[in-house]
């Protein structure tokens, strides 16, 4: 079993479209304070991740917002939304930081900078320099693209099913959670 205390979210800057992407984003920080875990966030108090790390906060949760200089600015930051606020160089630094301190690594909707840290972290997974769970919060179906691309790619001979395997997809925070708690994350290390 995978022991999750300290929950990593890569989320939107913005809140999207449709009302159910900030709904369940709510219910994620709820979910978080709810079970005595750490939020690690990428700072910040706009969009989901805002919402997710406001709710977290506010029920007394403890969320460490890491965040670039760069972006440590009144319109990104003009509320205190978390316990800790951690200001790295830059982006690399920003995720180098937020990959230590997590034990598991959600993915919410949201746009390029939600992939890249999403897929990076995955791709530390598939050359085992972490073998910590990584999950894809499919609220509305936003992931069932990304998902049937990945599948694409293993039937291609792109990527190994059993990368594939190591990657858990829910529309829902609790079962989620329960999948990447109990996932197995042993699969061929070979690159």
């Amino acid at each position: 079993m995978n022991k999750i205390n300290n929950l990593a979210i890569f989320c939107g800057s913005s809140k999207g479209n449709n009302p159910i992407f900030s709904e369940v984003a709510i219910e994620v920080g709820s979910y978080i304070a709810n079970n005595n875990m750490s939020l690690i966030y990428g700072g910040g108090n706009i969009g989901l991740m805002g919402l997710v790390a406001s709710t977290a906060y506010e029920k007394g949760a403890k969320v460490i917002g890491v965040l670039p200089q760069r972006l440590n600015l009144p319109q990104v930051c003009n509320k205190v939304v978390e316990s800790e606020r951690i200001i790295t160089v830059d982006m690399h630094e920003r995720k180098k930081e937020m990959y230590k301190r997590s034990d598991a690594f959600i993915a919410m909707p949201g746009g390029i900078g939600t992939y890249e840290e999403f897929f990076e972290t995955y791709t530390w997974l598939q050359l085992n320099i972490h073998t910590k769970p990584i999950g894809l919060l499919n609220i509305d179906n936003f992931y069932t693209p990304l998902y049937t691309f990945l599948e694409h790619a293993c039937q291609k001979g792109f990527m190994k099913k059993d990368i594939l395997d190591t990657l858990s997809i829910s529309d829902n925070i609790e079962s989620l959670v329960y999948i990447m708690k109990n996932k197995d994350l042993n699969f061929s290390k070979k690159v």
